[in-house]
């Protein structure tokens, strides 16, 4: 029975304690002033946190701190891709080729036939080689031939014939006249215009 009045008056008591505190002005503003509930640090401030493993920011499996990231700080970019050359290999510049000359192709050579004459003593027919715009041959495709004319062929053909001739000389049809073979020497030339006016 003591115990029971005990408990009872103890908690008339508690009772009574918790109704003058909540009523009173001075309890309100304690309460008011108290500071909200903060997170607790477990690392104390000026300390290493590299220093405990189990820290924030640190990687226990490498031992070492990894970077946090921070909304201030600014996100470097990616590294860009490199290709590193292989150590004892050296780089090699192609040297600047010299520049091409390039030359003209010697102008190939045409063979040109003038038209053919006849005379007494027969017919007469000239070729020359012209190369550019230069004759640098002659040559008698056909001369009068059979006795006396035979001679006179020969004189005219190693007057103007060749690449040393008259022809080749003069680089036109103002031959001199051979001595005892005229009739011959004018239709050569006769020849030789024609061949002259086909060429050039």
């Amino acid at each position: 029975m003591r115990r029971a009045l005990l408990a009872i008056t103890g908690l008339a008591a508690s009772t009574t304690a918790l109704v003058v505190l909540k009523g009173s002005p001075g309890a309100t503003q304690v309460a008011q002033n108290l500071p909200t509930a903060q997170p607790v640090n477990p690392t104390p401030q000026g300390a290493d946190p590299s220093a405990d493993p189990a820290a924030p920011g640190t990687d226990p499996a490498a031992g070492a701190p990894t970077p946090s990231k921070s909304a201030d700080a600014p996100v470097s970019p990616k590294p860009g891709k490199t290709t590193a050359r292989p150590s004892g290999t050296r780089a090699t510049t192609k040297a600047p080729s010299a520049p091409r000359t390039t030359r003209a192709a010697p102008p190939s050579n045409r063979r040109v036939t003038g038209n053919g004459f006849e005379n007494e003593y027969g017919y007469v027919q000239v070729q020359i080689v012209v190369s550019g715009n230069r004759i640098v041959e002659a040559v008698a495709l056909s001369l009068p031939s059979g006795g006396e004319s035979d001679i006179h062929s020969g004189d005219v053909r190693n007057r103007y014939d060749g690449s040393g001739g008259e022809v080749v000389q003069k680089q036109n049809a103002n031959l001199n006249t051979v001595s005892g073979a005229t009739e011959t020497s004018n239709s050569y030339k006769q020849s030789l215009r024609s061949a002259i006016e086909q060429a050039f």
